[in-house]
């Protein structure tokens, strides 16, 4: 059971997102194309909310998935990059902080996936994020907060369908992504693991570098740093797994930034670090390696295809 202050950061961070993660509900409202890959297929989806916002998807189902032997699942969490063009693109066609996409890859392990468009992004690019984020913040709320809800819908959505194990559903993303893959698994413990790549750091030690300014205007959620740390909040998902892969020439999570974050989550775990599992390459930038690719697939074979005990 969670300690009290465990839950006293939890409930406090969800305040602080002005919007709750239960806000949205998915309908799914037309499936656009399915396309046959190797190892199963791809759908191009658009999901309708209750207040009839539009959101597309991308969802893959592996060869032979059915409700008589429910898959893992992953939910993929989109990156930004600045390319607001490519959103849920990301996952079969790749981007360019990828080594290549992730879609075969996990089709081949047997994973059902779902990637959820976010604000601002491909069809949903109007408004544009500064608009999006000073609107919402004017409100009382903030886009980072619009943005979990809707990934915590999909994982709804996850949970809800036949073919998928419920109890084997995680996160998976990089940089934008990876913030939202660990976030949502912090805050919400049905997922059972969270992989994130390029996006990990202590952000007060990031504004003393001056390198928190890099981030988009999406992350702000005022107040975070007088509730809790970078560490301290992603220390919510132990004893979860946990994948932390970072490069050290990253602005995002450069060595002084990243080491207070890594000990206050290895402190977090405590005697279950074996859950925890960082893959850190000290000559890479803001960028996934084949390494990195290979230590991430073999991290959700272990902690995913296997069923829990």
């Amino acid at each position: 059971m969670s300690s009290p202050d465990t839950n006293s950061i939890r409930d406090h961070v969800k305040k602080l997102l002005g919007v709750s993660l239960q806000h949205y509900k998915l309908s799914l409202s037309k499936i656009e194309t399915t396309v046959e890959l190797q190892h199963g297929t791809a759908k191009r989806m658009v999901f309708t909310t209750q207040d009839n916002t539009a959101i597309p998807a991308v969802m893959l189902e592996p060869a032979g998935a059915s409700s008589q032997t429910p898959s893992p699942a992953i939910l993929y969490c989109h990156a930004h990059g600045a390319r607001y063009d490519i959103g849920i693109n990301e996952l079969c066609d790749s981007r360019p902080a990828l080594v290549g996409p992730y879609a075969e890859d996990l089709l081949a392990l047997g994973f059902v996936v779902l990637c959820l468009e976010m604000p601002c992004f491909g069809s949903r690019s109007s408004p544009e994020e500064s608009a999006a984020s000073k609107t919402a913040l004017w409100y009382g709320k903030t886009l980072f907060g619009q943005m979990l809800a809707e990934l915590s819908a999909g994982l709804d959505y996850l949970c809800d369908l036949p073919q998928v194990d419920s109890a084997r559903i995680g996160t998976l993303g990089i940089s934008m992504g990876g913030t939202h893959a660990w976030w949502l698994a912090a805050l919400d413990t049905r997922i059972k693991t969270a992989a994130h790549l390029c996006c990990f750091a202590d952000l007060a030690t990031l504004v003393k570098l001056g390198n928190h300014d890099n981030h988009g205007h999406y992350m702000t959620v005022p107040g975070l740093l007088a509730t809790c740390s970078s560490g301290q909040l992603a220390g919510l998902i132990a004893p979860r797994a946990q994948f932390c892969g970072v490069g050290l020439k990253d602005w995002s999570s450069p060595p002084d930034a990243f080491k207070v974050a890594q000990d206050e989550l290895i402190a977090a775990y405590g005697d279950k670090t074996d859950l925890l599992t960082f893959h850190i390459e000290p000559e890479v930038g803001h960028e996934e390696t084949p390494a990195m690719r290979a230590a991430v697939l073999t991290f959700l074979k272990r902690r995913l295809i296997a069923r829990p005990i």
